[in-house]
């Protein structure tokens, strides 16, 4: 089972500012839509489907992002997301978005999502099938810091090493 997985999007007209950059609150929405997409593709996880059921949802509780470089207008990026940690009631995702080629680092996002009980209003465990699945796709990084990771990750991109 993969555990970073992996998207493509282009960059429309509508997200980006006067000078032809994606906006920077645009970025969010185009990590959050590429996470969606991908657990649904590779994992099968309908996350509304399993609010339906479930009554649950997960809801973010910090973000933190990276601008490094300019995404523009019409661009094709590829967007990778990966679990780096999990508890019982939350998961820790890291995602980052790369040019086409995937030799230009241009942002890194980690945000934590807190698994939700909408009925009582309050965090729930996961399921015990939502377990098995996070922890048997939990990727390992080194870095335990935002920013020690987002210079591990800029000092070890192609681009960087030309």
């Amino acid at each position: 089972m993969k555990k970073i997985l992996k998207s493509s999007a282009k960059i429309r007209f509508q997200d980006c500012d006067p000078f032809n950059h994606l906006n920077n609150s645009k970025y969010l929405d185009y990590f959050m839509n590429a996470r969606e997409d991908q657990v649904l593709q590779y994992y099968h996880l309908d996350v509304y489907k399993n609010f339906i059921v479930s009554k649950n949802n997960w809801v973010v509780a910090s973000n933190q992002i990276a601008y490094l470089k300019p995404v523009f207008l019409m661009e094709d990026i590829v967007i990778e997301s990966q679990i780096f940690n999990c508890t019982e009631s939350t998961l820790h995702v890291e995602m980052t978005m790369w040019n086409a080629g995937q030799s230009q680092l241009k942002a890194i996002y980690w945000v934590k999502f807190v698994y939700f009980d909408i009925k009582n209003l309050k965090r729930t465990n996961h399921s015990k099938e939502l377990m098995e699945l996070f922890l048997k796709v939990e990727t390992s990084i080194e870095q335990h810091n935002f920013e020690d990771r987002v210079q591990f990750l800029k000092n070890n991109t192609i681009s960087n090493a030309l």
